[in-house]
């Protein structure tokens, strides 16, 4: 088994509803997200893959237009919340609301990232582990053997 590390950066806005710290102001943060998969590598000669658990590009594509094409520039808000006005009156002033199901922090957004790069791989390829930085010093991680 080998696991294949693939990092992506976004730019993201959230609003903490009823946090008590002065996060509960929006801001926004510089991501790093590391994806890592897992898998054996192909073995066969003539599959243009051959020696990969899967391919970078393929692990890109799935990030790229399920997190950070998705979430870049946007302002995740609790849609459970009564921040959810919020977000509309955001929207209605021409601005890329996300709207959760779950109060955005990042050990949250990490759980939907999971579901949601899960959904997308190749049989024989799972997600193994993810890092969500949201500052330089400050992140969460998510593995595979703590959430089966």
């Amino acid at each position: 088994m080998i696991r294949i590390t693939k990092i992506f950066t976004f730019e993201t806005a959230h609003v903490l509803y009823n946090y008590d710290g002065k996060c509960k102001n929006m801001h926004g943060h510089s991501y790093k997200l590391f994806v890592t998969v897992k898998g054996k590598p192909v073995n066969d000669l003539e599959n243009p893959k051959n020696g990969m658990v899967v391919d970078f590009g393929d692990i890109k594509t799935i990030v790229k237009s399920e997190i950070v094409d998705v979430w870049d520039h946007a302002v995740l808000v609790n849609a459970l919340s009564p921040h959810k006005d919020l977000g509309e009156d955001l929207e209605q002033k021409g601005h890329k609301v996300i709207y959760c199901t779950f109060q955005p922090t990042c050990e949250n957004m990490l759980y939907a990232i999971a579901a949601k790069i899960k959904s997308r791989l190749p049989e024989g390829i799972s997600l193994a582990y993810l890092k969500l930085h949201e500052t330089e010093n400050s992140y969460g991680e998510w593995f595979a053997e703590d959430n089966q």
